[in-house]
């Protein structure tokens, strides 16, 4: 049995009682069925408005799902992982990098590993272009003492 329903037993109880609309007792009884039945409407809308809420949570929910897959997929096509990195420092985010300093300026800055692959960079101080060579370190003390 629903509220409303309840609500409306109680009315038919009232009026079965006889009670003198006029009377105190006939007064109060109807103001507390009046308020009852007021009470079971607002009822009925929240528990319509609750089910539009929980539906409407549902699709944001989805949308949210979807929205984490894209932003937070694995990139596939990244050949690089975090897990490989041997690198200790924190800010280079799993890219190797070390401390270099400039020959004509003396400044010390940071290169990435992507300037070391291309084998150049750029002082930030003074602008000057350095040049890095890769080589095993065995060549290099052979052609030191020749």
């Amino acid at each position: 049995m629903s509220i409303r329903e309840k609500v409306a037993y109680l009315k038919g109880l009232a009026e079965g009682l006889g009670l003198d609309a006029e009377s105190k007792e006939g007064k109060l009884m109807a103001a507390i069925i009046d308020t009852l039945a007021d009470m079971a409407d607002d009822i009925e809308a929240l528990a319509e408005a609750t089910v539009d809420i929980e539906e409407e949570i549902d699709a944001i929910t989805d949308t949210l799902s979807d929205f984490e897959e894209v932003l937070f997929a694995d990139d596939d096509d990244d050949d690089f992982d975090d897990d490989d990195c041997e690198c200790d420092c924190e800010h280079c985010q799993g890219e190797f990098a070390c401390d270099v300093e400039c020959p004509a300026c003396g400044e010390e800055f940071e290169i990435g590993e992507s300037a070391l692959v291309s084998g150049s960079a750029i002082c930030p101080a003074c602008g000057k272009e350095l040049e890095f060579e890769f080589g095993d370190e065995d060549d290099n003390e052979d052609n030191e003492t020749e």
